[in-house]
């Protein structure tokens, strides 16, 4: 991400709001990047092999993302969107620090490992 660009999360006082687009039954569990959104913001798109069902989804996808980000699965909370494929996960702790470790992530290649090289 360059400076300018839209980052596809906000700050909050106890963390950060990650905006994700969720696919649920893809081949692979993955993070694809940022992609747009049609009212000019963005979106972290991931997939998931888990079924929309019974909230394997979004288990899997805060799974994914807390290995990916390498914090503790209890940082990470839906607070919106559990039953749509736009959501928005509050991942709790220092701002400052989660910030690199998320710009990271989405400058990542989509390879399936969420880190370059």
């Amino acid at each position: 991400m360059t400076a300018g660009q839209p980052v596809p999360w906000r700050r909050q006082a106890d963390g950060l709001r990650l905006f994700v687009r969720l696919t649920p039954k893809a081949g692979r569990d993955t993070i694809d990047g940022v992609k747009p959104t049609a009212d000019g913001q963005c979106e972290l798109a991931a997939r998931v092999t888990a079924a929309p069902e019974d909230g394997r989804a979004n288990a899997a996808l805060l799974a994914l993302l807390a290995k990916r980000l390498r914090l503790p699965g209890r940082d990470f909370e839906i607070v919106a969107g559990a039953t749509d494929r736009h959501k928005q996960i509050a991942i709790s702790g220092d701002p400052a620090r989660l910030e690199p470790a998320l710009a990271a992530l989405v400058a990542a290649p989509p390879d399936g490992t969420g880190q370059k090289g």
